[in-house]
């Protein structure tokens, strides 16, 4: 897994690196390794992004870190041709909710491309995910879900430094068009002590921490509020697994399936709306594929089913986070 310290190019030991570091580590190194990766979105160029993931790397790599028009249908609409001229495009959507204006272009453009054609479409769409507090309802929406309904497309849904580094730096590597989901909450509130030299593959989930009493599947920023959950219900001698997802489509039902078989419960918690979605598909697998192995019914936890709010208060009560969590485990514990 993570291997010794790989220092950043500001010339940093490489101690305390935020996820965004990463992710600005993992272009960098994509554009110093492939000649064929640029680097296309509103602002990114001198600018550096309006999160700064793509700070300096116009100095460092001139020509190839471009700034888009105000018009995300444009911008992918020339990422999937350069896409299918052979280049290998990483494009920046300043968040997720815009990434809507784009949608014809992902979903019946780039997603189906190589099924009419044979032809590839190797890019990658980067959607600062998520909510952060007095972001409101245009700035804050986990669009995982929608994405992965559609044949064609990859979506990765990072919750670690090291997965935001190694999955970015796998995805572009990848002849399919990749949906990377980045969380913004998490830009600066996580770090690590270094960058990985390996990870676990694309399409495999992670057991975040071991238990037999109940699994919570989970993704994204949500793992930490799951694993903070857990960490609480062992003081009551509850032993809760925590599987981290990594990536949504596909979907790793496998590892999913052999931890319930050790804890026989299952909750399933998003941050993305509750209507249909990825804490639906984990339960229709599961009660599909492992309705034997289940102690009591499966259940999910998710956002409101509502606009996301401005008010920092009413984000705080609208999204899942470790005390809800611990009081929905606490129910399928006594189930």
């Amino acid at each position: 897994m993570a291997a010794a310290g790989i220092g950043l190019a500001d010339g940093r030991d490489g101690m305390s690196i935020t996820y965004l570091e990463a992710i600005r580590e993992a272009q960098r190194r994509a554009l110093r390794e492939n000649g064929d990766v640029f680097l296309y979105g509103q602002d990114i160029g001198d600018f550096g992004g309006a999160f700064k993931a793509t700070k300096n790397l116009a100095k460092e790599f001139p020509g190839r870190v471009m700034d888009a028009p105000i018009s995300e249908d444009a911008m992918l609409g020339m990422a999937v041709g350069a896409a299918i001229e052979g280049m290998k495009p990483i494009v920046e959507m300043q968040f997720a909710d815009f990434s809507s204006i784009a949608f014809n272009q992902i979903v019946n453009q780039a997603a189906t491309h190589f099924w009419r054609t044979g032809v590839p479409c190797p890019l990658v769409v980067r959607l600062p995910s998520g909510g952060t507090s007095g972001s409101g309802p245009f700035h804050s929406q986990s669009l995982e879900s929608i994405y992965a309904h559609f044949p064609g497309l990859i979506v990765l849904t990072p919750a670690t430094v090291g997965d935001a580094y190694s999955m970015l730096l796998e995805a572009v590597h990848l002849s399919d068009p990749v949906i990377f989901c980045e969380h913004k909450f998490l830009y600066y509130h996580l770090k690590a002590d270094d960058l990985p030299e390996e990870n676990l593959p694309i399409g495999k989930a992670r057991i975040a921490r071991n238990g037999k009493h109940a699994t919570v599947v989970t993704y994204s920023a949500m793992l930490h509020e799951c694993l903070r959950a857990a960490e609480e219900l062992a003081l009551d001698g509850y032993e809760v697994e925590v599987v981290d997802l990594r990536s949504v489509k596909p979907l790793d039902t496998d590892t999913v399936l052999a931890s319930v078989a050790r804890t026989g419960r299952l909750l399933v918690v998003g941050e993305s709306f509750p209507w249909g979605g990825v804490s639906a598909e984990v339960i229709s697998r599961i009660s599909t594929d492992g309705f034997h192995l289940l102690d009591a019914a499966p259940m999910r936890l998710n956002s409101k089913d509502t606009p996301i709010p401005y008010h920092p208060n009413l984000w705080g009560t609208h999204r899942p986070t470790a005390p809800t969590i611990v009081t929905a485990l606490r129910e399928l514990l006594r189930a």
